[in-house]
This record gives C-alpha cells, structure tokens and sequence, in this order.
C-alpha cells in the first residue's frame, strides 16, 4: 500500500507545465506502509520512438508508428523532423496516446529546432539537417548548452557539412545544408555518449557514399543503444556492418518504410520494479519483449543482486522484493559496472542509499553529461538526507547511513525524479522539487506511481485526455 500525501496530475505532457493551477510546491514521495501486488503497463520506449521517427522521416516511402511514446522528447523530435519536411500525423487512438503516421518530404532548411534537454534530439538531428537545402539554427533549454556536442559538430564540419558554433562546441550553433552529404571515412571519439554513433549511423544511408565510421576515444559507453540503432537499420534493409569493435560500416541507399509496434521503455520500468525490493511484495511490468537491445533488460540480472526474485512468463517481468526495506529485508551492498546501462545508475544508487552494506557503482563516469550532472547530483542530495556518496573517477560509492526527510533537488532531470521516488517509498518526508520533469520520458509517472502500484493498470487521470 501507499500513501499519497500530495499528487499534481494536470500537467502538459509536451511541455512538463500544470495545465491548471501554477506549481504550488513539491511533490511529496508516497510512503509505503505495507508489501505491494502491482501489475504496471509502461508507455513507449523513448530511445526506439525517436530512432523510429528519424528513419521513418527519411524512408522511402509513409511509416506507421504503434504505441509510441508521447513526451516532451518524442514531441520535439516529431516537431524537429516536421521543420525539416516530414508529415506526421495522430492515427489510431491507444491508452498511452495515437499512434503516429510519418510522411516523408523533401528536406528543407530555413528551419529552427528546439532541443529542449533532449539528446536524442540535439545529436540525431544535425546529420538529417545536413542533408536538407538551406540554413538549420539549433539551440535547447539552459541546461542544454551544458551537454557536450563537440563531436557532432566536427563529425559535420569533417564530412564538409559548414556549421557556425562560435568555438562552443555545443548549443546554440546553426549548420548550412546542401541537400547532399557525401559520407565516406569519418573518425569521431564517442567516449562522451554513444548518441554522437548513432545520429550519424541514422543518417548514413542517405549520404552519397554511406558512412564508414570508426571510435578513437578509449571508452564508448551504452553500447547496447548503438546495438539499438544497428537493429533498427537492418530491419528497414538498410546493409550495416562491425567489422571490428568500435568500427561501423553503412551501406547507401534506401531506408524502406515501416509499421513498427514500440517495445515499452525499460528503462522507464526501473524505479517501478525497485519498488518491489523497497516496499516489499511484487511489481509485474506487463508486455515485456522476449528480446530487446533496450538497456533495461538488464534490470533482470541487476535486481536480483540486491536480493530479488525475478521471473518472466506470457510477456510479463516480475520482480518479487520479499517483505522489503520497509518490512526488514536488509539489501545487501553491491559492486557493478554499468557502462552499459548507464541510465540505470539513479534507479540503481537509490537501492544502494538503502543498502545495509557498501556499493560501487562505476562504469558511469560520462553521465556527467546528461541532463545535469548525474554524480554529483545523486551524492548531493543522498548526502542531504543524511546518506554518504563519494564521486569516483567514474562512479559512486555509497556507504550506508540512516536517511531522514528533506527536499530532493531534479536539476530538470527526469530520472533523479525517480529516484528520489524510490528513495520516498522507505524514508517518510522526501519531497521531490519538481515532479514534472519527468514529462521528459514518462508524464504519466506520478500518475503510475501512486496509481498503478496501488493496483491499477492506467494512470488515474489520463494526461492525454484519450481514455
């Protein structure tokens, strides 16, 4: 059971803003009192959503979409791909939103995209612009300027592309289409994020002589999400090759059109399945693919180390907790690397802020350009709740100490929203400063987290007004 002391479930979706009242306040983390029995459906998976729109904006022929996210990231990237050319358009009505129909059109600049804090966004977008005729001006939210984009923006220059950035390497900075890239050989160093591999393997297609594209860098983080885009690629017959680690080879030529149903996010799964090992009982997360390159699949391998019970059957993930943190299970401290699955880290340190022993979490130090510092924030605020974090070279380690209530700081960032969530399930007080920003990935979160663990399947309130 749970319970709710303050819930704000009219906000925007597209935009993370109250549709009604102004935000009077944070939104303070419902307290479990008792095990759980949850049967949770997740929207979308944000990561296939947006490579999806960007394929199906330069396939060769109109595309369908089936159950796509809708967020604020997948809302800039349809209003992005629409400045550019595309048609999309709403189709068939879901519980989570319609499914989207993309046309294809010719590649025009004159444009202005708005990134928002989206990554996908912000490094996907560029090398399709490149490909239209005429000016294409990028900039995002404050934070955005933050978020390393250097190697984009020399990727472009490299394949000739003309890009005016004033030397920031990053947000704002505006590039010069010539409806053609020519493509070739082109080394990047990725070691930042796996995102700069994947909007320039997105695009190659379409250059004149495909893409041979090669990592420099010591590090390539998450590649289970250039394992991702790989996939996507061949499924619409697109010819791309690995001939070595770090090394990508695609092929020229068309990008076939699609009807793609989109797996749910994984990821976006996390903190509902910790949920199970902190409140105790059972969290089921239906529609769970058999197969995935989604880096959430790996919470099945993840959790347990912490002492759950995990169990797949009729494409469902069950994650059993036990009596749980708050019924007197004591999670034991853990060691893991999570270079591959990085966006787990806050869903996976708030475990550990609860842990009886010691963890190291590592293999994440290039979350420090994510939508904030994650490292630093995830120490900061466990430490202002009376917990103990150091930042390692590329990680955190985490002793444990009696938590206390207190305001959890987002820093705009949807998934410390979640954690801090988590962390509220066994610490009665937490108050997270910002709970909308999870209208990032997931607007439905509040409405899931007090609503579906208490046994609902949907949001209470249906934010996109379809049910």
């Amino acid at each position: 059971m749970l319970i709710s002391k303050y819930s704000n479930p009219d906000f925007d979706p597209y935009q993370g803003e109250s549709l009604g009242e102004p935000d009077d306040g944070p939104w303070i983390a419902p307290t479990a009192t008792g095990p759980l029995a949850a049967r949770v459906s997740i929207p979308g998976s944000k990561s296939l959503t947006n490579r999806e729109l960007v394929l199906s904006a330069l396939a060769d022929g109109p595309s369908v979409l089936r159950r796509p996210l809708h967020s604020r990231d997948s809302a800039l990237m349809v209003e992005a791909l629409r400045a550019l050319g595309a048609q999309i358009d709403e189709g068939e009505p879901g519980p989570f939103g319609p499914d989207l129909q993309v046309t294809p059109g010719e590649l025009e600049g004159g444009a202005s995209v708005d990134c928002g804090l989206a990554g996908t966004v912000m490094r996907f977008i560029p090398p399709v612009a490149a490909l239209a005729l005429g000016p294409v001006a990028f900039d995002g939210d404050e934070s955005a300027r933050r978020r390393p984009m250097r190697t984009t923006i020399d990727s472009l220059r490299t394949l000739g592309v003309e890009v005016n950035d004033d030397g920031r390497g990053a947000l704002p900075f505006s590039l010069y289409g010539t409806g053609s890239v020519e493509g070739g050989e082109l080394e990047i160093d990725a070691s930042a994020s796996s995102q700069f591999v994947s909007g320039l393997l997105l695009a190659a297609p379409r250059f004149s002589r495909g893409l041979h594209l090669r990592h420099r860098g010591e590090h390539l983080p998450s590649m289970p999400h250039i394992e991702m885009t790989i996939e996507t690629l061949r499924q619409r017959g697109v010819r791309v090759d690995s001939p070595a680690e770090g090394e990508w080879i695609v092929a020229p030529g068309s990008i076939a059109a699609r009807d793609v149903a989109i797996e749910p996010d994984l990821s976006n799964a996390a903190p509902f399945l910790a949920a199970a090992l902190v409140a105790g009982g059972t969290v089921t997360v239906e529609g769970w693919p058999a197969t995935t390159t989604q880096v959430g699949a790996h919470l099945a391998r993840l959790l347990p180390r912490f002492g759950a019970s995990v169990t797949s059957a009729e494409g469902a993930l069950t994650v059993d907790g036990g009596a749980g943190v708050i019924g007197g299970i004591r999670l034991p401290g853990v060691d893991l690397d999570l270079s591959e699955g990085g966006e787990l880290a806050p869903a996976i340190v708030a475990l550990a802020a609860l842990a009886e022993g010691p963890s190291r979490i590592t293999g994440i130090g290039h979350l420090r350009g994510h939508e904030t510092d994650r490292l630093a924030a995830l120490a900061a605020e466990i430490t202002a709740l009376g917990g103990s974090v150091t930042e390692l070279a590329d990680g955190l380690a985490i002793e444990p100490r009696p938590l206390h209530g207190g305001l959890w700081h987002c820093y705009e960032d949807h998934r410390m929203a979640t954690a801090g969530a988590i962390i509220g399930l066994a610490v009665e007080g937490v108050e997270v400063e910002d709970i909308t920003v999870t209208s990032k990935t997931l607007p439905q979160f509040a409405e899931l987290w007090t609503g579906a663990l208490l046994g609902r399947t949907r949001p209470a309130v249906d934010p996109l007004g379809l049910m």
